[in-house]
């Protein structure tokens, strides 16, 4: 089973469960409802082992030939605009309160938010929303806050990365979080949900109407 050959490969990494859960960029629960069969790999998951990790894609999907291409890179990987902030307030936003994310993008400073969110040692946002949907379940859920900063230049999207994005269909806008990842298909991108239950959807990159790349989130558990 391939759950069984991901706790192998994690082993044979010399990796904790939350070690690989970075490196994913999910929870530790989640690796280990992936090693127990109870979650199934994501697309964007298969992606980093095989282009980051060098796994050999056939011993991952059937358990046959070597585990590894070639020696898997370990190295943290860390992008220029990365460099943290000792301290920031990123203003939380209602999309709802801003009729969507595209007048929010087109001149955030006319609008209201609801409250600011400060938080020390994290990369520059432009500022954060809450999450609607399971598609990004269980790394995201309904009701978490999610921190952004806006993509202006759609040539500069970091394939596998997540998004936040707004897309038009039917003249009407879809906002939604998704991993982007390259189509084989010019003019095309293909959104990939954390969710196993979520099909991969490829979408013209011109009815994408917004973007910002997500940099953080921030979970909300309810009490009872």
């Amino acid at each position: 089973m391939i759950s069984d050959r991901i706790k192998l490969l994690r082993t044979s990494l010399g990796l904790t469960q939350s070690q690989l859960a970075d490196r994913f960029g999910i929870g530790k629960a989640a690796i280990s409802m992936i090693e127990t069969g109870k979650a199934g790999l994501s697309s964007q998951n298969r992606y980093i082992l095989v282009q980051e990790l060098n796994v050999n894609p056939n011993w991952l999907e059937t358990g046959e030939g070597r585990m590894f291409n070639s020696e898997p890179d370990l190295t943290p990987y860390t992008r220029r605009t990365d460099n943290s902030l000792p301290l920031q307030s990123v203003p939380l936003y209602s999309v709802e309160a801003t009729a969507g994310l595209v007048p929010l993008f087109a001149d955030a400073t006319r609008k209201d938010p609801l409250n600011y969110i400060q938080i020390p040692n994290l990369p520059r946002c432009d500022g954060a929303i809450y999450v609607v949907g399971d598609s990004m379940y269980p790394l995201l859920k309904s009701g978490d806050i999610v921190l952004y900063k806006q993509l202006k230049d759609f040539g500069d999207i970091f394939w596998g990365d997540m998004y936040l994005l707004s897309i038009d269909i039917d003249g009407e806008e879809f906002i939604t979080v998704k991993y982007i990842q390259k189509s084989d298909r010019v003019g095309y991108i293909k959104l990939v949900s954390q969710n196993i239950h979520h099909a991969d959807k490829e979408v013209a990159l011109e009815r994408v109407r917004a973007l910002a790349l997500v940099k953080a989130s921030i979970r909300m558990n309810s009490i009872r």
